[in-house]
């Protein structure tokens, strides 16, 4: 199901749906429900968008100290599982995904994923979505008693009904990190003093974890490099993501440009081989962008690794440009340099935090035109936030990163 279609249906089937379960949290407010004592496990709700699950990482590793990591569940679209995986921070058997092949699929895959919820006895839900109203239905038919989420205050956010006991505030000026670990903190204060709350901004310096491929997995993808670059050794390699994903369309950066910053870095590196990657859907644009840098030491990778063998290829190149979207996060838990290109949204607020991360922003007084209040969708038709990010500024930072990592500076 595609991203128009899962928003459609949060707008208009999640408002009504939200109000319903609104009464009838009010109605069994009336009968005294008896709540839990204590907080003994907690169930992360974050649906779509795997980039936003590796910022979660402190809030995640927060709630293990809580209350263990076999008391941690996670839900989840079926296809978003996948970074829970590479991070290993939760067992697998915790994390509840849902299929997405189709409006049938998802509503199947949301009630079994409840009943299952049901079963388990999750004290609490933190919803991790943006004022989505999906999720605050789903935390709300989870069974738990105590719900953190971010609270439509007047004024702030489209409606998503009166579902959680944390009422949280989004604040604008805390990066991702911190907003996350903020919703894991309200389970431990009275839910009757929302929205104020007494608590420093966390930290947004925390260790993720450093995906580590097995030998027989970095065989297979130097086996793929070898095929591509008809050398025995690997070379140097940068990796270009001319994708966003179809989430936020406006994020990506002009495709030729891509193709002049291939063909820039592979003039001044006479040894240096550059790859497109992306998903099986991006592979025909990767492939017509190579054709049109026109060099033997470019090619394609996109659509011929799987998301795991990506991270892998992560661990063998040098720098990775791209545009703000997943694989700018995945790196992370890589040992790669990432320059990130940052349009629609800001860096500020969803940037990975690493030093090995270079983030390029225009800042442009426009910019960022999405954000959590208008559920992230923007009037522009014409990202000049992207567009005025040049060549030669991509081109300067990628080298910097580059020759910094090859002892050249």
């Amino acid at each position: 199901m595609n991203v128009s279609t899962m928003r459609r249906v949060d707008r208009w089937l999640g408002v009504p749906a939200c109000f319903v379960l609104t009464l009838h949290r009010r109605i069994a407010g009336l009968l005294g429900r008896r709540p839990a004592p204590r907080v003994r496990s907690i169930l992360f709700v974050k649906l779509a968008e795997q980039g936003s699950t590796v910022l979660a990482h402190p809030a995640l590793s927060r709630a293990i100290e809580m209350v263990g990591r076999e008391n941690v569940y996670f839900l989840a679209f079926e296809e978003n599982r996948f970074i829970l995986d590479v991070m290993e921070i939760i067992p697998g058997a915790n994390v509840v995904a849902i299929p997405t092949r189709g409006m049938l699929s998802v509503l199947t895959g949301a009630l079994r994923a409840i009943r299952r919820l049901r079963r388990a006895r999750v004290d609490a839900a933190v919803d991790l979505e943006f004022f989505a109203r999906s999720s605050a239905v789903l935390s709300y038919l989870s069974g738990a008693t105590w719900r953190a989420g971010f609270h439509p205050f007047p004024g702030e956010a489209g409606y998503r009904g009166d579902l959680m006991t944390h009422r949280v505030h989004f604040n604008t000026h805390l990066h991702t990190v911190q907003t996350f670990q903020t919703l894991v903190e309200a389970l431990n204060h009275p839910p009757a003093l929302f929205p104020a709350f007494d608590l420093p901004a966390p930290p947004k310096e925390a260790p993720l974890p450093r995906f580590q491929p097995a030998p027989q997995e970095v065989e297979g993808v130097k086996a793929m490099l070898r095929q591509e670059t008809g050398r025995e050794g690997i070379p140097p390699l940068i990796l270009l993501n001319a994708n966003a994903s179809d989430l936020l369309p406006l994020r990506r950066w002009p495709s030729e440009r891509y193709v002049e910053l291939a063909s820039r870095l592979l003039e001044k590196y006479p040894a240096l081989y550059v790859a497109f990657t992306g998903a099986p859907g991006e592979a025909p644009i990767a492939a017509r962008l190579v054709r049109q840098v026109g060099s033997e030491r470019c090619f394609s990778l996109a659509g011929k690794t799987t998301l795991r063998q990506l991270l892998v290829l992560y661990t063998l190149a040098e720098v990775l440009a791209t545009n703000d979207s997943g694989p700018a996060h995945f790196a992370a838990l890589t040992p790669i340099d990432v320059v990130t290109l940052f349009g629609p949204e800001t860096p500020a607020l969803f940037a990975a935090l690493t030093p090995r991360n270079h983030v390029l922003w225009s800042g442009i007084v426009c910019s960022p035109c999405v954000n959590a209040f208008n559920n992230r969708e923007s009037q522009c038709k014409n990202n000049i936030c992207m567009q005025r990010i040049t060549v030669e500024q991509v081109f300067a930072e990628v080298r910097r990163a580059y020759d910094a990592r090859r002892g050249e500076m």
